[in-house]
């Protein structure tokens, strides 16, 4: 009896303990799991975002005031959002920027994607924002010659290079599987916008462009010109690394925001807005401004030039260049008044108001006063004043890359001409890797001084007929 007791016993404490310690297990579990860290967790917690960009003005570029481009400052604003700082590693082809999309530490890719089938299959999308079609860019001087293509069989027989591993030769290869007679070259060696270069330069016939690199570089490369569209509409968006669906979430919801607020209305304004004012600064225009709007500030540009020694009419050029001469002219980046000056340099030299005509000239004549000093000493003459106007629009320090690479090329660093023929190269890939403050569009500045050049040479040449004071 006592046995069977005993075992009983035994038995019923067993099974309390096993039932104790699983209803404890099943309470105290939850409570206590550990629970795996998000991306977008990981992304707030060490305050960085790392991010690969495409070194173009499409996407990321160095500028007068440090880093810009349409999705560099889409990226920044989502960073803001976010509270964190951005990583950037810089890339110079659409092929570089897939491969390194692929690192496991890169939280975004940001290239001027385009959603292709093929592409969604391999890549985590985020949300759209931008719509692209792709366009066949040609050369405006076969308009005459009748070999201008009009629809894909008038591809035949050209010169068309188009960048490996983007849209475009997605584009090109599914049109030659279906028969068409397009013998196409791929490259990885130019991006979209060296090869829209070569197009204007007659290297080649044509090559393939979004919709908003073609609107970009038209005013740069006026040689090139649309043939027709070939494909349909297309959707940009960031390449997102893989398990990230809070960050893509967060991504949309921040994106929703941002577009209805207007702040991507204004984005996209900054950068393409004058694509429809492409005729602006024609010299018909010119001459008009000059009899309405420059005899509100002549007096002004007078005594600006006589404190800081620098002729009236040249700082009138400068001015309409900047503003056509409109006081109240701003920018989405912030730059204001009839000297475009920023926020910063405003604060540096002392202005306080930028919308007042007054100020804004006398702070941007005391602006080119600076860079005329800044300039290396061994750039004399007229070379100088060039130079400085150069640095006033695209900052000194690609000034200096230009310098070093006309050093690199046996011209000489300190002369103009020659500084004209290096400037445009700080746009190919070959020659920027290379210099310290990278891409620039360097082919802005040389118009931008030819240009205001053009301008003073007006004035001084045609005073008495357009009623202006003849004053020095």
């Amino acid at each position: 009896m006592n046995y069977y007791l005993r075992t009983l016993l035994a038995i019923f404490f067993a099974l309390s303990f096993f039932a104790f310690g699983w209803v404890s297990h099943s309470a105290y579990n939850p409570i206590h799991k550990i629970k795996k860290q998000t991306l977008l967790e990981k992304i707030k917690y060490t305050k960085t975002l790392n991010v690969v960009l495409l070194n173009s003005p499409s996407t990321y570029y160095m500028g007068t005031e440090g880093a810009q481009g349409f999705e560099y400052d889409l990226l920044y604003a989502y960073s803001q959002h976010l509270g964190v700082d951005l990583n950037i590693t810089t890339v110079h082809t659409i092929k570089e920027a897939i491969a390194f999309s692929k690192n496991k530490n890169v939280h975004i890719t940001s290239a001027s994607l385009t959603k292709t089938q093929a592409r969604k299959q391999t890549f985590n999308f985020g949300p759209s924002y931008f719509e692209v079609q792709e366009q066949v860019i040609c050369r405006r001087g076969m308009i005459k010659s009748k070999k201008f293509p009009r629809d894909v069989e008038n591809l035949a027989g050209l010169r068309i290079t188009v960048g490996e591993d983007t849209s475009y030769s997605e584009t090109i290869r599914s049109l030659q599987r279906d028969g068409f007679d397009i013998n196409a070259s791929f490259t990885s060696k130019y991006s979209t916008e060296e090869l829209l270069e070569k197009v204007a330069s007659n290297e080649i016939d044509c090559t393939i462009a979004d919709s908003n690199i073609y609107a970009l570089n038209l005013r740069y490369f006026t040689e090139i010109a649309h043939a027709f569209t070939i494909s349909g509409r297309e959707q940009l968006a960031w390449v997102l690394a893989p398990n990230s669906k809070e960050l893509e979430s967060d991504m949309y919801s921040w994106l929703n925001t941002f577009n209805q607020s207007g702040a991507m209305v204004q984005l996209k304004d900054h950068y393409y807005s004058y694509v429809q004012f492409f005729d602006y600064y024609n010299t018909r225009m010119f001459y008009k401004r000059i009899k309405s709007r420059l005899p509100k500030y002549k007096d002004t540009f007078i005594n600006a030039s006589k404190s800081y020694s620098i002729p009236w009419k040249l700082l009138a050029a400068v001015s309409y260049q900047e503003s056509h001469w409109n006081p109240k002219a701003k920018s989405f980046t912030g730059v204001k008044g009839l000297m475009m000056l920023t926020r910063n340099t405003a604060k540096l030299l002392g202005v306080k108001n930028r919308l007042d005509p007054k100020q804004s000239i006398v702070g941007g004549t005391r602006h080119l006063k600076q860079m005329l000093k800044v300039v290396p000493e061994d750039v004399e003459g007229e070379n100088r004043l060039k130079f400085a106007l150069a640095a006033y629009n695209i900052g000194l320090g690609h000034i200096l890359d230009a310098r070093a690479l006309a050093r690199k090329m046996r011209l000489n660093p300190s002369v103009w001409s020659d500084l004209k023929q290096t400037l445009p190269l700080l746009s190919q890939k070959r020659y920027y890797k290379t210099l310290k403050y990278g891409y620039a569009r360097g082919s802005e500045p040389v118009r931008y001084v030819e240009a205001i050049y053009n301008f003073r040479d007006i004035l001084e040449n045609n005073c008495e007929d357009l009623d202006i004071s003849n004053t020095k």
